[in-house]
């Protein structure tokens, strides 16, 4: 078993701790090969709902931590933190990362990061430890922001150091410790799933080949499009400063509006996605993604913006987007590019607030009204009636000047 840290330097460590298999089999294992006392941090991102059926699942994930020995407990909920800091900037460069994608996975691993620093930096620990496997985006994520923020810390990433490297070992190992294998945990588990907020995402196993239908049941946040109501939902969203901060006139809190989105978003069986993604570590993989509220937010963001923002500006953000959205996906967020984009991009933002029309309907979302104090839209420009602010014949210059090069260019070709 390799080991690329000095466990003699390491008596403390913070581990991301779901309260799930793997990262309750990371928990020994750091306890039995590093001999160190391990703090345990669970940021509840949404992925916990405020059911009884969640309030238990996070319970529970606590009682697990204590089963195992565990002094220093953190479960906290980040939820608005999340949205505010997190989900709301990302939103206001109308991200989607090669095309189509939310980065509901992405924009998570900062603030867990962050918040693993402050964790460690509060009781001295020397080290870090996350349970992202080495084939994926996580643990560059994870990485990349513990070193941005704290760049002395050492960080343990079991899956790159354990032998435990299959399923039925990491259960054999599981039960000789008395560590409870959920029942859908033995043999081989359907897939992998990551929540929080934004979204809910589905890996691997039953979804790996491309060409597969993804089943029914790995839908968890919407119904079917098909089975969605007969009759469209209309919304009111609100904006101030590029930020939604209204649901049909109410307003709420950031992640109380996330939330009321999912709702509606999921009733209409809105934000499905199945997709195969470029991994930054270079290979591809096929994920399906739920992101309901995300969909409706960012076509009503985009509407808002198509009425407040000036054409420079907006064409501007779009050509930058595809790299600030790469730099989230690849995990960056704390770099000096990504802070300087959203410098740029808050900026922009000014003055986009006012109030979006939505209508849901079996899986789409169409927009249907927008209206602004700050509209630059102006009707005595654009109507085909007669006006007097606007000359028509100031258009042929326009033209001749933007065709001078073309011309130029046409007349060489010519006498070739």
């Amino acid at each position: 078993m390799s080991n690329i840290n000095n466990k003699s330097t390491i008596n403390k460590v913070v581990l991301a701790y779901s309260g799930g298999l793997d990262t309750s089999v990371i928990l020994k294992w750091l306890q039995d090969v590093y001999d160190c006392e391990v703090i345990t941090f669970t940021a509840d991102l949404g992925q916990f709902d405020d059911s009884v059926e969640g309030a238990a699942e996070l319970a529970e994930t606590r009682a697990k931590a204590e089963r195992l020995g565990i002094k220093h407990i953190y479960v906290e909920d980040l939820r608005e933190e999340f949205v505010r800091d997190y989900v709301f900037p990302m939103f206001r460069a109308n991200t989607l990362y090669e095309g189509v994608y939310l980065l509901g996975t992405a924009i998570a691993r900062p603030l867990i990061a962050k918040r693993q620093i402050e964790i460690a930096q509060e009781w001295g620990a020397q080290a870090v430890c996350h349970g992202a496997t080495g084939k994926g985006n996580d643990q560059i994520r994870f990485e990349l922001g513990y070193y941005a923020l704290a760049p002395d810390i050492k960080v343990i990433a079991p899956w790159r150091e354990w032998d435990l490297d299959s399923r039925a070992k990491l259960i054999a190992y599981a039960e000789q410790n008395q560590i409870a294998v959920p029942k859908d945990k033995r043999g081989e588990s359907p897939f992998s799933v990551d929540a929080n907020l934004l979204h809910i995402s589905c890996e691997g196993k039953v979804l790996e080949d491309p060409a597969t239908p993804a089943p029914d049941y790995i839908y968890q946040r919407s119904c079917a499009p098909e089975d969605a109501p007969d009759k469209a939902t209309l919304v009111h969203i609100g904006f101030e400063k590029g930020d939604a901060i209204s649901i049909d006139g109410k307003t709420l809190s950031p992640a109380a509006l996330l939330t009321a989105l999912n709702q509606l978003g999921g009733a209409n069986g809105i934000g499905r996605l199945d997709l195969v993604e470029n991994r930054f570590v270079g290979m591809k993989s096929r994920g399906v993604y739920e992101t309901p509220g995300g969909t409706i937010l960012l076509a009503a963001h985009r509407a808002m913006e198509s009425l407040t923002l000036d054409s420079g500006a907006a064409h501007l953000k779009d050509d930058l987007m595809p790299r600030y959205a790469a730099l989230i996906y690849n995990g960056f967020w704390f770099s000096p590019e990504r802070q300087m984009l959203q410098a740029l991009i808050d900026e922009s933002q000014a003055h986009v607030r006012g109030e979006v029309v939505v209508k849901l309907y079996k899986g789409g979302v169409s927009i249907v009204g927008r209206t602004s104090s700050q509209s630059l839209y102006s009707a005595a420009h654009v109507t085909f009636e007669e006006d007097s602010v606007y000359d028509q014949h100031d258009a042929e210059g326009f033209i001749k000047l933007n065709a001078l090069r073309l011309k130029l260019l046409a007349s060489r070709n010519k006498g070739t």
